[in-house]
């Protein structure tokens, strides 16, 4: 009760109070109230006492206006915060920084605590009360194929009929109309070079692309980038004289990200009404799916220029849209690339390529060739070349993938050494091997 004889009273302090008046008036029983209250009737029996000697005053509660037994020292506080902001300021995990004062300060105080005095103290802004990143929109480009917005979306386009998979997507900035569509298992190069290529044979050279940060478009290591490195998705385009633009943020892509809303509810039921259940089957059906889009959803561009510009004669699309790296020729004419070793063939023209570099050319079906100054040369694989091989760095997007085809040649090579003998003896003997090398170290120690 304060100074003016106001009496604070909870809600359910006041349901207490209303049903304990009525067992004093006697129109309901302790036992009925205890009911109510989800109490014991011996309980409701002090309650009625101190309500009969005291008054309202004696049904509320004591600890009111009293602070916590489980309080902190205020002493404590005040220098959790000190250490916060004279040693700690740049650490802006409210989490890292009760960490930090347990193991530099011995100063134990939870991570809720911390914050809260934090809050309180305006150290730590929480993200409910931080100012929310602007994104302004911005105008349409103002001709048809002046930019062109790619992603790839992973969803179960396929539903429970086949396993999940990704749709390459290429929009139109100007007119929102998609350009190209093309399933495949994840986001690779190699794929994104087969979608590209339908893009170009159909529609010409835009002039940009525009597409996230991902390592497909963007080199990620900063030293190699800062000193002019580029992609193999970025030489190409470079080659065919367009330009990629990566956005900062989701939000300047809003195009390409909103039409995957659309897809993933109409494609979906499209390819499920069709009875379509696999990649293949899919990729036929998408031109007939991209007219009726089209035709729904496509505005007129703001001037009636097509910017798209035709594939030149000269540029080869196999060439341009494949794998490249340049290889040194060793004094044995032999190449490696892709944990495989290429054999170049003895003659009076490759003999003088020992020690200079020719590029390796990789193909979308595997295909693998070696050219120096635009010629084929002559070569055999000397032993089996794995794609995927241990210690090989991998995208996330791309580690479904990447998996799949690791089983797929474990279990090729399990049933090879099952029905080859020789695999399986040289397999036995790399065993015995290990197990020797093993057994001598252990008697050498």
């Amino acid at each position: 009760m304060d100074e003016l004889g106001t009496l604070t009273m909870s809600a359910k302090e006041l349901n207490r109070l209303e049903i304990l008046g009525r067992v004093l008036e006697r129109r309901l029983t302790q036992a009925q109230a205890a009911e109510q209250l989800g109490l014991s009737v011996r309980q409701v029996e002090r309650l009625c006492r101190r309500l009969r000697l005291k008054g309202r005053q004696g049904l509320v509660s004591k600890k009111r206006g009293r602070p916590s037994n489980r309080k902190l020292p205020a002493a404590l506080r005040e220098r959790a915060l000190a250490l916060v902001q004279s040693r700690l300021c740049g650490l802006r995990s409210d989490t890292l920084a009760a960490e930090k004062l347990d193991e530099q300060h011995g100063v134990i105080v939870s991570v809720e605590t911390l914050r809260r005095w934090m809050i309180d103290a305006e150290i730590w802004v929480p993200r409910s009360r931080r100012n929310r990143r602007v994104h302004q929109p911005r105008h349409r480009r103002s001709c048809f194929g002046e930019l062109i917005q790619i992603d790839g979306c992973d969803h179960e386009w396929f539903e429970d009929r086949a396993p999940r998979c990704t749709l390459l997507v290429y929009v139109d900035d100007a007119t929102s109309r998609l350009m190209e569509l093309r399933f495949v298992k994840s986001e690779s190069t190699f794929d994104y070079f087969e979608a590209t290529r339908s893009y170009l044979e159909r529609h010409g050279k835009p002039v940009a692309l525009y597409s996230d940060q991902a390592s497909v478009f963007r080199v990620t290591n900063s030293h190699v980038r800062e000193n002019g490195g580029v992609t193999q998705f970025g030489r190409a385009l470079s080659e065919l004289n367009i330009d990629i633009i990566c956005a900062n943020t989701p939000q300047a892509k809003g195009r390409v990200e909103r039409a995957h809303l659309t897809l993933q509810d109409r494609l979906v039921k499209e390819l499920r009404l069709a009875g379509i259940d696999s990649i293949e089957s899919a990729n036929t059906f998408v031109p007939i799916f991209i007219d009726s889009y089209n035709a729904r959803f496509g505005r007129a561009p703001m001037s009636d220029h097509d910017a798209h510009r035709p594939v030149r004669k000269d540029e080869d699309l196999e060439q341009i849209l494949c794998w490249q790296e340049d290889r040194k020729i060793s004094k044995e004419l032999t190449v490696h690339f892709q944990g495989g070793r290429y054999l170049i063939e003895p003659g009076p023209e490759t003999l003088e390529l020992r020690g200079r570099r020719c590029r390796v050319h990789e193909y979308f079906d595997g295909r693998v060739e070696l050219r120096y100054e635009g010629r084929c040369l002559p070569f055999t694989v000397f032993e089996e070349q794995r794609r995927v091989t241990q210690g090989a760095i991998v995208a996330n997007k791309r580690l479904g993938a990447v998996l799949a085809t690791i089983q797929a040649g474990q279990r090729k090579r399990d049933e090879e050494a099952l029905v080859n003998p020789r695999v399986r003896n040289r397999k036995k003997e790399r065993i015995r091997k290990v197990r020797r090398e093993a057994d001598a170290a252990v008697a050498t120690s």
